[in-house]
This record gives structure tokens, C-alpha cells and sequence, in this order.
């Protein structure tokens, strides 16, 4: 995992919908929320609902928000970019949603599965990687999906605090892997 207070890894990927090139770069001096998604694992359908309402309300309080599906789209064909830009039209993504064709932005943040949340303060350093809130698909005892855990950190980012330094990792689908391209140390 990264470290709390790491700078973000630089990225420059482009957007699936709009074709745009976008690069952490040219977001500093905005908090930065970047989530590790994809458009077929059932945890982050479970919570996408949430998530588009969620990012709305953080994009007008002035927070940069940027997808990424890192999977293996030769594999998993329902994770690339035509599929993934039906996607961001289908659920109503207000953010830019990127492909990393070559997965090297999963590794760099050592992102390991889907959905995987990183927030980085407005000089883009690591303040929140955890989990959307402690709902899961097929629970027994059904938690509502409500985003609490990261809303919680971004309004801390917001109010100039540092958010809790009780994070629970992000549960999910492990991130699919191009074969030979599996990063060692990367695990759920």
C-alpha cells in the first residue's frame, strides 16, 4: 500500500468518453480523487449508484475526480474502452473515466482491485486509501451503500484536516492482470 503523505504518481491517460488526455499534472492545487474501476465487478456496481452522486457533489465543492479501469481488456473485453465509455454514458460518470491499456498506473499506486480509492490532498499527497463504506454486495445483514468512509475524508480534505488515520482497505474484484504483467507485491 501507499504510504500516507506519498506524492501521487504522476499519470497522462485519456479519457474513454470526451478522447481528452488527462494528467494528474494539471490537476494540482485541487484535491485529487482517483478510483481504480471497472465497468463488470460486482462491488463496484454494487455501489455505483452512490459513487455518481457522491463524485457530483465532491466535483462542485472543487475536488478533481478521475477513473481508471486497469484491466486487462484483451481478457476481460468488457473492460475496455468502447465498453467503458457505454459505461460512463450508462451511469451517468460526471468524471473522466481512463484506460491504462499498459496497467502502469495500477502498479504505480499499487492499486489492487476494484473499486480502489486514493485521495490526495490539493498538493496531490496521499491523505485516504480505503474503502467507499462499509456496504457489500450480497450481505447478509444488507448495509446501505451511503460512500461514509470516503465522503468522510474528502469533507476532511475540504475543512483543511487531515481525515482519520483509521482506513479500512477497499474490498473488491482483484484488478485482471495482462499475463506476465502481475506486479509482485500487489495484494487485496
Amino acid at each position: 500500500m501507499l504510504a500516507l503523505g506519498t506524492p501521487a504518481p504522476a499519470f497522462a491517460l485519456h479519457d474513454t468518453v470526451t478522447g481528452a488526455s488527462i494528467s494528474s499534472a494539471a490537476l494540482i492545487g485541487k484535491p485529487l480523487l482517483v478510483a481504480f474501476i471497472c465497468n463488470h465487478c460486482p462491488y463496484v456496481r454494487h455501489i455505483r449508484a452512490v459513487l455518481v452522486s457522491l463524485t457530483a457533489d465532491y466535483l462542485a465543492k472543487g475536488v478533481s475526480v478521475v477513473g481508471i479501469s486497469s484491466n486487462d481488456a484483451v481478457a476481460y473485453p468488457a473492460d475496455g474502452p468502447a465498453a467503458m465509455k457505454d459505461e460512463a454514458f450508462s451511469a451517468g460518470y460526471r468524471f473522466p473515466y481512463c484506460f491504462d491499456h499498459d496497467q502502469s498506473v495500477a502498479k504505480a499506486y499499487r492499486a489492487a482491485c476494484t473499486p480502489d480509492f486514493f485521495l490526495f490532498d490539493s498538493q496531490h499527497h496521499l491523505v485516504y486509501r480505503g474503502q467507499f463504506d462499509s456496504s457489500r454486495p450480497k450481505d447478509t445483514t444488507p448495509i446501505p451503500v451511503t460512500g461514509a468512509d470516503l465522503r468522510a475524508a474528502m469533507d476532511a480534505v475540504l475543512a483543511n484536516c487531515a481525515p482519520t488515520l483509521t482506513q479500512k482497505p477497499s474490498i473488491g474484484c482483484n484488478i485482471k492482470w495482462a499475463a506476465g504483467n502481475e506486479p509482485s507485491s500487489v495484494s487485496a
